[in-house]
C-alpha cells in the first residue's frame, strides 16, 4: 500500500521527486504511530480515525500442537472509517430496500 501511495502521489507531482515523496509519506505514517504509541488518536476527516484498544490477558492455543499458551494484554491498532468513506465505499450497491 505504501509503495502504491507513493506511485500515485509521483504521478499526480511530477515536479516532486520519488524521493521527496518517499520522505512525505514516510513523516505521515511515523507521525501517526507516534501519536498512537502515545495513547493518541489520529483523525482524517472524510477517511477515518486511528487509534488504540486495549486487549486482556487471555488463554490462546498454539495451533500446532493445540497447548494451551499464556497471551499477554496489548495495545492494538484500531481503525474506524469515516462517514464520507463508507457512503463512497457503498455507492451503487442496494440496500434491499428498492
Amino acid at each position: 500500500m505504501r509503495s502504491e501511495l507513493v506511485q500515485k502521489l509521483c504521478s499526480d507531482f511530477p515536479d516532486l521527486s520519488q524521493r521527496e515523496v518517499e520522505g512525505v509519506v514516510g513523516a505521515i505514517f511515523d507521525s501517526i504511530t507516534e501519536q498512537l504509541a502515545r495513547g493518541g488518536r489520529v483523525e482524517l476527516r472524510g477517511f477515518g480515525a486511528f487509534s488504540t484498544r486495549e486487549r486482556d490477558a487471555r488463554k490462546g492455543r498454539n495451533p500446532r500442537t493445540g497447548d494451551a499458551v499464556d497471551v499477554d494484554a496489548k495495545r492494538v491498532p484500531y481503525f474506524k472509517p469515516g462517514k464520507e468513506m463508507r457512503e463512497r465505499l457503498n455507492l451503487g450497491h442496494s440496500n434491499g430496500s428498492e
